[in-house]
Order: structure tokens, then sequence, then C-alpha cells
């Protein structure tokens, strides 16, 4: 059977406009493009399609499109991976808009890539509505996402703004790390290098590093002041200043400084790319390990240490939890926990609210992925959790969630496995004893058999795999179909079948994983704070009874049960005829199609029954389908964590410099309270003791102006 086409409308030339009232984005200008898609298609074909219509070239060209419902973040295609995912995000709605972004040779700016696809690691995932959990992914916070590099510019370019930093004599800094920074940009501009003759906190000198130019600088501190002051300068050179390699004075610091606006931009900002774009834009030369520490130092500037954010998640925990009571946080360390893990993994539980929508319920970051980690985490998430109905996990089957599962929650609980984590277990065994297509059949006959509603159905998927190979048979019935396979499931999955429902947080936590923990915490929070707050306006303008999502499906099953003849069997049970024979009760809201217990909506079948009887089909659909509980689960506010950054740890907030060290060395008279001298050595109040004792000896000093003392 052909997989299902849709229509990507292809968008380019245009440019991206922010809606001021909610955040949104909108495609403005531009010129469209229309082709068609489907799960084989393979990103680079598309990427050649366009090149030839637009007329640009395929290697900087970056393919972009808006997850539904969500115009505020634009993911991007950079796998064929990528590109089967939007194709099923979009299958219900046949049509989708891709936004193609050409870096050409002018441009220098950077667009952050915010990647969709989810890390490949151990899944673990929650949803939740009312009744329903999926466990989702597991997300490891270490770089994810590829800064795209900028196209190349003008040697130098960059650096033409920094020509006047130094303008000469009489030229005055606030201290002399900024005096020190602006000779290293003018340098930089005018293409010398420079060494210094003296440097300390209270003079520099500075000369050219070529032999024989008269080119220096001298600054000083200004007298009674905390400025720093150019006292003399000679500007010319008589070298070949402009040939220097500039780049050897390309200090971590420096750099650090120059990349911080970037870093903030984007958290993941390859060492690679800052190289790059430090020998692009300002000609000098740095390996992977300078770019690497030049990036660590910005960072800490811009954000604090890791260790520091570590020192602060007790508080931050207790702010937490003031500012928006109700919620959990919480802080524990292990027994034999002796460092600070940088760079954590992070444990998620992504819930479906009633519109079918991603609703982070909890998250948690620990040392590694481990069954004790799993276990602490479902221990806190089912204290955060209540239901009155069984809630459905769906995750891979790893033993440390399953047995947690079963030792916290125990019969208030189904287990679902993913079965994409499913798939490509079999896959992978099976890898080298069967050909690519045997196991790509095998593959698709698995998805058969876990769509597969009833027992004979799911039989004959499996024995498709069978006459393929028994051991391939073997190894499907021995992993507990009871967990996979909706012929046999008892709890309800809502048509999730895999764990890797909750894309829209992976990517959040794609673009923050850099950030310290706290940092990293705060800005999902964030996340969430407007993820809420979208929804609940969203909603109040919806007029149906139930959410637009099951709205819709209800309406498709509503056509497909015009041609069901109904026939009263006894009490609230029907025989309903269509292209099968199926019982419908409508006591105990099922029918044997299964559709009904495992989605949750009423299933063609039963809605045939509902018109028999003259009833109204949304009664006997689940309350967390309704859009007023809907409303109610966004109706809540998540509020803000006042002063994040600079919660208080014992370390001082800021740190000035030199500033710090003229504080401390610069001496002031306590008698009269010149600066740069002490009560023992002051010259005016030692003559005003001598005149006491005999005024003739020295002038009238009661009308002399105190004298000026260097330090």
């Amino acid at each position: 059977m052909a997989s299902k086409k849709i229509i990507a409308i292809c968008q380019s030339g245009g440019e991206f406009m922010t809606n001021e009232d909610d955040g949104s984005l909108e495609y403005v200008g531009g010129e469209a493009y229309a082709l068609d898609l489907d799960e084989g298609t393979h990103l680079e074909d598309v990427k050649q399609e366009l090149s030839e219509t637009f007329q640009c070239g395929v290697s900087g060209m970056t393919i972009k499109y808006f997850l539904p419902g969500n115009k505020k973040t634009l993911i991007t295609l950079s796998k064929d991976k990528d590109l089967k995912r939007m194709v099923n995000f979009f299958k219900d709605s046949n049509q989708v808009e891709i936004f193609i972004i050409v870096q050409h040779a002018c441009q220098s700016s950077r667009t952050t890539a915010s990647e969709s696809l989810v890390p490949p690691v151990t899944p673990l995932d929650i949803v939740y509505t009312d009744d329903h959990l999926v466990l989702g992914q597991v997300i490891d916070t270490s770089p994810l996402a590829t800064f795209p590099s900028s196209s190349n510019v003008k040697h130098h370019k960059a650096a033409t703004q920094w020509e006047n930093n130094i303008t000469g004599v009489n030229q005055r800094f606030s201290c002399f790390t900024e005096f020190r920074e602006a000779l290293h940009k003018y340098s930089i501009a005018h293409g010398f290098t420079y060494k210094y003759k003296k440097n300390d906190s209270h003079r520099v000198t500075v000369k050219c590093k070529s032999e024989g130019c008269p080119w220096r600088i001298y600054a000083s501190r200004l007298a009674t002041t905390q400025l720093i002051c150019i006292k003399k300068m000679n500007g010319q050179h008589n070298c070949e200043g402009a040939t220097a390699k500039a780049g050897y004075r390309a200090t971590r610091g420096w750099v650090g400084n120059i990349i911080k606006e970037k870093l903030k931009v984007s958290p993941n900002y390859k060492p690679k790319d800052i190289a790059n774009d430090i020998k692009r834009e300002y000609g000098i030369q740095m390996n992977y390990s300078q770019a690497w520490r030049a990036k660590e130092i910005a960072r800490e500037q811009l954000q604090g240490s890791y260790k520091e954010a570590y020192n602060q998640l007790p508080l931050f925990c207790q702010k937490i939890v003031e500012t928006n009571p109700g919620s959990l946080a919480t802080f524990f360390t292990k027994e034999d926990f002796r460092a600070f893990i940088y760079q954590g993994t992070l444990l998620a539980a992504i819930a479906a609210d009633g519109n079918d929508d991603a609703f982070p319920v909890a998250f948690a970051v620990v040392d590694e992925e481990t069954d004790d980690n799993w276990h602490w985490f479902l221990q806190e998430l089912k204290s955060a959790v209540s239901t009155s109905r069984q809630i459905t996990f769906i995750s891979d089957f790893q033993k440390g969630i399953r047995q947690s599962l079963i030792d916290i929650f125990g019969k208030d609980c189904y287990h679902g496995y993913c079965l994409q984590y499913l798939a490509e277990k079999l896959n992978e065994d099976l890898r080298g004893q069967f050909s690519h297509e045997a196991r790509r059949l095998m593959v698709q006959d698995l998805y058969a058999a876990s769509f597969a509603l009833k027992l004979e159905d799911f039989n004959r998927c499996s024995e498709n795999i069978k006459a393929i190979s028994p051991e391939a048979y073997n190894w499907v019935i021995q992993s507990e179909p009871e967990h996979w396979a909706n012929a046999f499931f008892k709890g309800s999955r809502y048509n999730h079948m895999t764990s890797s429902f909750g894309q829209l947080f992976y990517d959040w936590v794609q673009e923050v994983s850099e950030l310290p923990i706290t940092q990293m915490v705060d800005v999902l929070r964030g996340k969430m704070m407007e993820l809420m707050y979208t929804r609940r306006v969203e909603s109040s303008e919806w007029v149906s009874k139930l959410t637009p999502m099951m709205e819709n499906k209800l309406q498709n099953e509503t056509l497909k049960a015009q041609s069901l003849q109904v026939l009263l069997s006894h009490g609230g049970t029907f025989e309903v005829r269509g292209e099968s024979l199926e019982t419908v009760n409508i006591d105990r809201w099922d029918c044997s199609c299964k559709e009904w217990h495992l989605n949750g909506l009423p299933c063609s079948h039963a809605i045939a029954v509902f018109q028999w009887l003259g009833r109204s089909s949304h009664d006997y659909c689940l309350e967390c389908f309704t859009t007023e509980s809907y409303r109610m689960t966004y109706a809540e506010s998540i509020d803000p964590i006042p002063d994040v950054e600079n919660l208080e740890t014992g370390r001082p907030k800021t740190k000035h410099g030199e500033i710090v060290d003229i504080i401390k060395r610069q001496l002031q008279c306590s008698k009269c309270k010149g600066l740069g001298h002490n009560k023992k050595t002051c010259e005016r109040h030692n003559r005003i003791e001598i005149e006491a004792a005999d005024p003739l000896l020295l002038p009238d000093l009661h009308t002399e102006e105190p004298q000026e003392c260097s330090t």
C-alpha cells in the first residue's frame, strides 16, 4: 500500500515577522512552490528540487517548519528521519508550510537551529490527561544542536569598527581592563602586534613588537580619580604592521568577550564554529582547544559556573515551591556524591492533553540513567499526580522502568512498550542474518501486528513473520505482546504507540542543554508558562463541546457510521453490521472492535447505535476530551521565579578587576583626607604641627591650596 502524500508549500525569499501580541511568527514576502512529500521522500532530493526552483545552492540551504498549532518555534529538517516525522505530523491536514533559508555569500548573521531529532537514547516520556500517562524520552543534556555556519565576509570587516578604539592623549577609561581590551581591538583593526614594557595596576607602557618601530603608548591613573588616562602616544608606524599576525594576541579571554552575544543567542555555539567565525571576521587563527576554552570563559561570564548553579539548587527548589504553590521541587544527593555532575541526563514525563497535545508534567536532572534513578523519579511522579482512573505508561521495555512501575504504581497502571524501540531492537537483532529487504518486511509486519485490533488479525501478521523466519516469530511472541499489541493490551493507549510523543518538549531541552542547571530549569519553566497561557487563550475561543482534535475524530467516525446497520440484541447490547459484524454494549462503553476502549472516543459502530437510539455521541466521550476539561487543564498559571540569576550562594555577585585593586592600594590620609598618602607621610599635616610650634618657620598654610599628591 502506497504511503499517503501531503503537499508542501515551500516558501523562500521572505522574512519572519513577530506578532507583538502573542509572539507568534509570520512569514512575509518571497515566493512559493508546491511539491509532494511522503514518508519515503529523501531530504536531499527535496533540497535538490528546491535548489533548482529557487536558484540557490544546496550547501547553504536550511529547511524549517512549524509544529501543528505552534507558530513560535521553528523546527529544522536535517535528516530523512526529520522529514518523515514532519510528514507524520501533518498527515491529517494533507498540507504543510516549509520555509527555505539560504545563507548567501553576503550574509554573516546566524539563525539558531532547533533540531527536531529526539536524541537516540533509551526512551522514557510521560503523557497525562485525566487518566492517561505515557512515559517518553530520556534526554541527554550534552550538546545537541549545530550552529549553522555563516558565509564568508571580507577579511577583517568586523574589526573595522575598532579602528578608533584608541584616539590618543587624554583619552580616558574606567579601568585598566577596559584600556587593555580597547588596545587589543585597536591593534587587530590596524593589523599590528605589540608588547608590554610595563604592565601593572598603576601604569602601562606598550610599544610595537616590530624592532625599531616608533609606535608606543603610555597610560596611567588620573590623579585623585580611579580613571585611566593615556598620557603619551606616538601613533606612527614605520614597520609593515598590516602584515603582522595579530592572531598571536587572540587570548581566550578576549575571544570570550567577542562571542558573548552570540552565545546568548545560541548556547550550543560549537568551538569549531567559533574558530571559523573568528578567522573569517577578524583574521585570527585559533585551534579547537583555544576556541573551547574561550567559550567556557564567555559562558561563565554570562551564566556563572556550573558548580555555582548546583550550589544554588536547594534555594532554587524552595523558590519554585514558594512562587508556585502546589508544585513539587525536590533536591537529593547520593551518599557517595563527591563531585558535581555538570552535564547530566534529563528524565521527562510528558502527558497528552484533551486535544492530543503534549503537556509537560514532570522532569528531573540526574547524574545518569540507572534503575535507581528511574525508581526515584517514578516515586516522585506518583506523589505529584493523582487520578481516579488507571494510568497508561508508554516506554521501552527495559527492566528498570518495568519493575519500578510494578513496585510503585502496581495495579493502578498499564505499561505499554514503545513500538519504535521494539522495531529497532528487532531489526538490530536480525542484522547479519537476513537481507535488508527481509528485515524491512518483518518490521512492517510487526507494526501491522501491533495496530491490529483483533486476535485473528494479529495472528495473520505474526504468521507473515514466521514465513520469513521462525526465529523472528519466536522473538516476537516472547517480547510480551500484551504490552505492545492492541489485540492484547488491557488499558487505553489513545493511539500513542511510541514514546516519542513529546517532541515539543525535546526541542526545548535541546535549546537549553548547555545552560547551568538552575537556568536550564528556569528556561523550561518559562516555556511551560508561555505554553499554559497560549493554550488558555486559544481554548477560550473554542465553541465545540469537544476539543477541536477530538471533535474532528468524532465527526470522521460519524461519517463511517452512516452505512452501518443496527440490530437490537438485548438490553444495552446491539449488533452492528458493515464490513464486519461487531457487538456494541453502550452500558459498558465497549465495542468488539476495541477502538472505543483503546482510544476513549466512540467508534463508528457505537455511533451508529446512538443515532439509532436518537442519542448524542458527545455524551459517550471521556470527560477529559471536552473543551471545558481542557480549559480547566490550562486554567492555572505558572509564575516567574524572581531574580534567578542572583540567588545568594555566598559568592560575590560582581568582580570589577582593576577597580578593586585601585581601591585596595590607593591610600587616603586620615587628617587631610587627601589620596595617595597616610597620616605619617602627610606633608601638610606635619607642616601644620610645626607651625603650631613656631609660626615663623613656615609660610601661611591656612591660605595655601592643598598640594596634589601622586601615588
